[in-house]
């Protein structure tokens, strides 16, 4: 936290304070001069108190392929794109801009145009000041666009791709090919997920593919379920979470844990240039921001009031800190992946993360119940002797220090005990499935459908991945609570925002859950009672409060990081920053669509 905290600060530092500097940053980075109208893109920046003006390495990564081919071709494939079913164009004429529905109107689906809508409102405030151009609007959440390795690595191979011909285009995959078969050709011919015998591994048997993680851990796997006297080495965090998170190429059965490898829409599987909300690894969509995240809706946005249509700074249904519950709290649709092919929902990252929190609470359950996890707390020094004492026959290394940080002065030492996973989840898990999508089992809990509103009551509110990225991210960060996120996407904040700062990355494992709450919020009664700690009392009152006062920061830091970064307007900004830098690309004389001072 420390360390994220000072890269963080050190990036605000160096942002450029003038035009001439920007114009300089551009140029050092991407090793060519900025788009025409970057100095009218300042401008309206700057007077609009934007803050990452340096900040867009994700659009140059996402343009780079792009680069490669001229303003004809990239016409010429945005028009063919843009006409295929589950795609929609936003055209812009003349200074003004339209929504054109893709497909001849062949796909039907609710979400047809809202994302093209959403993205067209983005543009309304300069739209007068770009030229001519078409952007194709992915109308899915999932990511579309897969370049096989070989033509992404060699000369003109793109000449070579696939055609896509709308007229026989079909938007989803009816029996034939998933996204898997097609997104492993992304990798480089050595690597495993490129041998059809990888594809399938020993580690996928049952559960739908899925890896039992924890059990694992209670096997002993990597030392994570040994207990004992220790420093707090103990516990294991990821640094960040997103779309590096996991090598698909290299770990080809992990594919089964992710559901956006059996959605139901068809890749592309050629270089074209197609606008999404998020981007997974190996795919090539270009990511703008969620429309979700710059509209008002009641179920995404914090402090929206229906009512009059306007955000409140404090929604309504906000609780004080101190009233909040150290819990974990969830809710939401059993989506996460589509079904193609079908059978292996089981393994889906909201599945999985519910049927681990389910244990000992559903009906059903209960058998599984005593099966442990380990947790790791810190304890205060009178506790270390009783402990260290008790266990002086077993090998346990003790080691044990003070530290003061923040004005608090508590104990380094910590205990890992095996807790039974039905004892803690009661402790520290509010999760529930509110609807059923994908088939699931009984295992998983169900709850009543509820407001956005009833998650401020809780300090960890869990961020999942759905069919595609997470739309309620903003609206926790928003909030007074804390976002703790596992995703295997990026979005265009990525550059902006930082883990462990703004919000809590959790794994694609979520094996670490339990130490979060642990050492935040201090160890539930459960883990007490494991380490024959039955006052609660005896649990390190100092280090207690040091974890509280983290949470609460990070809870703070998030907030304004909304406020102040995360606006609808820094959209505008971000959306205006990749129309110049597209319009550059659609031009045949890209230098003239260059900025001079």
């Amino acid at each position: 936290m420390d360390a994220a905290d000072a890269r963080f600060r050190a990036k605000l530092a160096r942002q450029s304070p003038d035009l001439p500097a920007a114009v300089a940053e551009y140029t050092r980075r991407y090793a060519r001069a900025p788009p025409r109208g970057f100095d009218k893109w300042y401008d309206y920046a700057r007077a609009h108190g934007f803050v990452m003006v340096d900040e867009f390495d994700v659009i140059a990564e996402d343009l780079a392929p792009f680069w490669e081919m001229g303003g004809r071709e990239l016409r010429e494939r945005a028009r063919v794109v843009g006409g295929l079913p589950s795609v929609d164009l936003v055209r812009v004429r003349g200074g003004e801009a339209e929504t054109v529905k893709g497909g001849d109107g062949r796909f039907v689906d609710s979400e047809v145009s809202a994302r093209a809508a959403g993205f067209k409102a983005m543009l309304t405030k300069f739209v007068k000041e770009l030229p001519d151009m078409d952007f194709p609007i992915n109308a899915k959440a999932e990511g579309r666009v897969v370049v096989p390795w070989e033509h992404k690595n060699y000369p003109n191979t793109t000449k070579d791709a696939p055609q896509l011909d709308p007229a026989t285009f079909r938007p989803d995959w009816a029996g034939n090919g998933s996204v898997w078969d097609a997104w492993r050709r992304t990798c480089a011919p050595a690597a495993p997920a490129r041998r059809l015998y990888n594809s399938i591994s020993a580690n996928a048997a049952g559960g739908g593919g899925a890896r039992d993680w924890l059990a694992e851990a209670e096997a002993g796997a990597g030392g994570e379920s040994h207990a004992g006297i220790g420093t707090g080495g103990e516990f294991a965090f990821t640094r960040e979470t997103g779309a590096g998170e996991v090598d698909f190429c290299q770990a080809p059965s992990a594919h089964y844990e992710q559901g956006h490898f059996f959605s139901d829409w068809r890749v592309l599987p050629t270089l074209v240039p197609v606008f999404s909300p998020a981007r997974a690894r190996g795919f090539g969509d270009i990511r703008i921001p969620s429309h979700y995240y710059y509209g008002g809706t009641r179920r995404y946005t914090y402090g929206w009031d229906p009512i009059n249509l306007e955000q409140r700074p404090v929604d309504a249904m906000e609780v004080p800190w101190e009233a909040k519950r150290d819990v974990v709290w969830w809710r939401g649709a059993s989506t996460g992946g589509g079904s193609s092919p079908p059978g292996f929902g089981r393994g889906y990252q909201r599945h999985r993360f519910l049927r681990m929190s389910s244990l000992g609470i559903v009906p059903g359950t209960l058998a599984d119940a005593q099966r442990t996890t380990a947790v790791t707390f810190a304890v205060p020094p009178q506790v270390e002797t009783v402990l260290t004492q008790s266990r002086a026959q077993e090998p346990y290394t003790y080691s044990s220090s003070s530290t003061s940080t923040g004005g608090y002065t508590y104990t380094n030492t910590y205990t890992t005990v095996p807790v039974p996973l039905g004892a803690l989840n009661a402790d520290v898990m509010d999760t529930a499935f509110t609807k059923a999508v994908v088939p699931i089992g009984a295992e998983h809990r169900f709850g009543d459908s509820t407001e956005l509103g009833v998650a401020w009551g809780y300090k960890y509110l869990l961020d999942l991945d759905g069919m595609g990225y997470s739309g309620r991210f903003m609206a926790f960060l928003a909030s007074d609570s804390v976002p703790v996120k596992a995703t295997v996407y990026d979005e265009f904040f990525s550059g902006w925002i930082e883990p462990w700062v703004h919000y809590i990355p959790l794994s694609a494992t979520y094996s670490e859950i339990y130490n979060i709450v642990a050492y935040f919020s201090g160890p539930p009664p459960s883990a007490l009672r494991a380490a024959q700690l039955a006052d609660p009392n005896t649990a390190s009152a100092t280090a207690q409060e040091e974890g509280d006062r983290r949470l609460r920061r990070i809870a703070r830091a998030g907030k304004q990081w909304k406020q102040t970064i995360g606006r609808t307007v820094d959209m505008e900004i971000y959306v205006y920053r990749l129309a110049l830098e597209y319009a550059r690309l659609w031009a045949d004389d890209r230098e003239a669509m260059s900025y001079t001072p």
